[in-house]
């Protein structure tokens, strides 16, 4: 009980400073989203014991250069990475195969493929049209939460089927379907509010938003189960680093922003 508690307080209290941060301005936004990606930066080289400050430096260089320069054969180019990046850890993930890195410089490639261009296009989501959307982030954010409230939900009342044991023993099929399914409930309502979009592109951003949110859940409890830790940190308590708390949207943010401004 006092763990649920601490859990819930932790949790509100990280869900009321990211929404404030959102609708205060964009600046406030990129500010806590930048200290959130130095956090999840320093937890994962934590993880990996990376000793060096070069992903730090290579996080501010890549994030300053596509804030100012967003619509640039720049931005493309480290999407495509990040992208097929992500494909190749869903690809490890699902052969079962061990994520290598064996020295300074494989460490330092996996951290600024994994964590610094994912949080770049995280911090870079809200930003389409050359104007912020305080509301489509936010949206996003619902999406998520909702999929990991109910695929909880469901997986803890209905769940019989194991979806990953190896890297995952909790989460089940039946909790990602339900989170998936209420996820596009989610996107059905936000449709509704939400015009920028039409229903049938908020209902693909769900699909996104649950399945790939899914994934790097499990691609973040692999690189866990591989240097034998349970979380990310402790910074916040019942729930663990940082990184666990982002772990699905810093996987799904860049497929979201290659669809909403490469595909719509």
């Amino acid at each position: 009980m006092r763990n649920l508690l601490k859990r819930s307080i932790s949790g509100i209290i990280y869900v009321v400073i990211f929404i404030s941060s959102i609708l205060f301005s964009k600046e406030s936004y990129v500010v806590l989203t930048t200290i959130f990606s130095l956090l999840c930066i320093w937890e994962f080289c934590k993880m990996t014991n990376l000793k060096n400050f070069a992903a730090y430096l290579f996080f501010s260089a890549v994030l300053f250069l596509l804030m100012i320069r967003q619509e640039s054969y720049a931005t493309a180019i480290v999407l495509v990475v990040t992208i097929f990046s992500s494909i190749s850890l869903m690809y490890k993930l699902f052969a079962k195969k061990e994520i290598k890195y064996t020295d300074e410089r494989s460490k330092l490639g996996v951290v600024i493929r994994y964590i610094v261009f994912s949080m770049c296009f995280l911090i870079l989501l809200p930003f389409y049209n050359k104007s912020f959307h305080p509301y489509f982030m936010i949206s996003i954010l619902s999406i998520i939460w909702v999929n990991d409230s109910f695929a909880f939900l469901v997986g803890k009342n209905f769940g019989k089927h194991k979806l990953f044991p190896s890297v995952s023993p909790k989460k089940t099929v039946e909790g990602l379907l339900g989170g998936l399914v209420f996820s596009l409930l989610a996107g059905l309502f936000i449709s509704k509010y939400q015009t920028d979009f039409s229903l049938i592109n908020w209902l693909i951003i769900a699909l996104i938003v649950s399945i790939l949110g899914t994934v790097g859940d499990l691609v973040e409890s692999k690189f866990k189960r591989q240097a034998n830790i349970k979380d990310s940190g402790t910074i916040m308590p019942g729930h663990g680093g940082v990184l666990d708390r982002l772990d699905s949207l810093l996987f799904a943010a860049p497929f979201v922003y290659l669809y909403i401004n490469f595909i719509i």
